[in-house]
């Protein structure tokens, strides 16, 4: 990917997170802006605001870190297991232990009461439900079933991994956070996901032109 569509990749992936964290902070944190709309401190809010959106966008510079470190990890590992067929039972593997990990050992022991249930009953079906779709996106846009494991360790694995930064909170309100930070994460993943093909074809289209210009120019020298 050359640099120019790299940082065009970036923006949009940023603006993604932030926005829709944005969106979804008034919504799961509503009682966070409320204070500052019944006061009529709209200055306050807008602030609020705005720092939901830099907390997206925080999220979605870290989903991308994540996103080329999986890159790198898919192409070592499928060299050290030297069967993709493998490394697609290996990461299936991995995916039952994420969900068991998170369930298990995060929502399980906080979960004290019915509220608790359902919320962390409706962020695991958000994970693996989001993932499903990417993934089943991913296949329909490649036509290769076999990247559908590999879409779905991504989106539950990695995704899970990041999300851990909200998971091993330990604040009064963390649970408001574990459920908003999981939308941005997806998005953003979502986007790096099915978009990155895209970016590299442009990448090559702007490759072959730069070359052209050159033989141009030493054409026209």
């Amino acid at each position: 990917m050359t640099i120019r569509n790299w940082i065009k990749f970036f923006f949009v992936a940023s603006l993604i997170g932030g926005a829709v964290n944005g969106v979804f902070s008034l919504i799961i944190r509503w009682d966070f802006f409320q204070p500052y709309v019944t006061a009529g401190e709209w200055g306050e809010f807008f602030a609020a605001f705005a720092w939901m959106i830099f907390l997206g966008i925080t999220m979605s510079v870290i989903a991308q870190a994540g996103f080329f470190a999986y890159l790198t990890l898919h192409q070592v590992a499928v060299n050290i297991f030297r069967s993709l067929t493998l490394w697609n039972w290996v990461q299936l593997l991995l995916i039952i232990i994420a969900l068991v990990d998170v369930i298990a050992f995060r929502f399980i022991p906080q979960a004290d009461t019915t509220k608790d249930w359902i919320v962390y009953s409706v962020l695991i079906i958000v994970l693996v439900g989001g993932s499903v779709l990417t993934a089943m996106k991913k296949v329909k846009m490649t036509g290769k079933k076999h990247v559908l494991i590999s879409a779905l360790f991504f989106m539950i694995v990695i995704t899970t991994l990041e999300w851990t930064i909200a998971l091993m909170g330990r604040d009064a309100k963390i649970d408001e956070y574990v459920a908003l930070l999981l939308f941005p994460l997806l998005a953003v993943n979502a986007f790096q996901l099915l978009m990155l093909p895209k970016y590299n074809e442009q990448s090559e289209i702007d490759r072959k032109r730069l070359d052209e210009r050159r033989k141009a120019r030493k054409q026209q020298a």
